[in-house]
């Protein structure tokens, strides 16, 4: 049994409201990636979904995604638990 199950990173998808261009990513991005654990952030303009990936040990709660968002010029509006984003070599 692998070890690494019971220590993988939590990943979150964040629906946002607004976001229509690259530099409204840039800025969410920002605000995101300021939050202590936030190891990666990937913006999807189209469907205006945010995956916040986790330092392994790390989490995040919807009051503080909001208050990132929110410092950021937008509006959540859906917070859920999510599988990390694959990286590609």
């Amino acid at each position: 049994m692998s070890v690494s199950a019971f220590a993988a990173q939590q990943a979150y998808k964040l629906r946002v409201d607004g976001l229509a261009c690259p530099f409204c990513a840039y800025g969410i991005e920002k605000k995101l990636n300021a939050v202590k654990g936030v190891q990666r952030v990937e913006v999807d303009i189209s469907s205006g979904s945010v995956t916040v990936t986790m330092a392994e040990g790390t989490s995040l709660d919807e009051a503080t995604a909001k208050q990132a968002v929110k410092d950021a010029g937008f509006t959540l509006r859906g917070f859920e638990p999510a599988q990390p984003a694959a990286r590609t070599k």
